[in-house]
């Protein structure tokens, strides 16, 4: 398996209500490379952002099933969503990364 760059590693942050929420936690989550690991996960942020990363969580976002309904042939398609992995980052007490001032 080829070494993943640091850039490749955080794709984007994923900003949401319960991901608001937790960043009051001092949690953060990101989309990340499918392959990178807990490890390179954590080099990234603290070599991105200048913070000390206490836990690394990963999860698999599974894709989800789609369909809608076509007027032209009265059929339906059917497809997915793409799945992604997710690393939700729990920083060091005091540390604080301002996602919004970053964008």
């Amino acid at each position: 398996m080829a070494e993943l760059r640091m850039e490749e590693v955080i794709r984007r942050p994923h900003i949401t209500e319960k991901n608001t929420w937790l960043m009051e936690k001092e949690q953060y989550t990101f989309e990340v490379h499918p392959n990178a690991t807990k490890i390179q996960i954590r080099e990234a942020v603290q070599e991105t952002f200048s913070v000390k990363v206490k836990a690394v969580n990963t999860l698999n976002v599974k894709p989800k099933k789609k369909s809608r309904y076509v007027r032209r042939g009265a059929s339906r398609i059917h497809g997915a969503t793409t799945g992604w992995k997710k690393a939700i980052v729990t920083l060091q007490a005091g540390e604080h990364i301002d996602l919004f001032e970053q964008m």
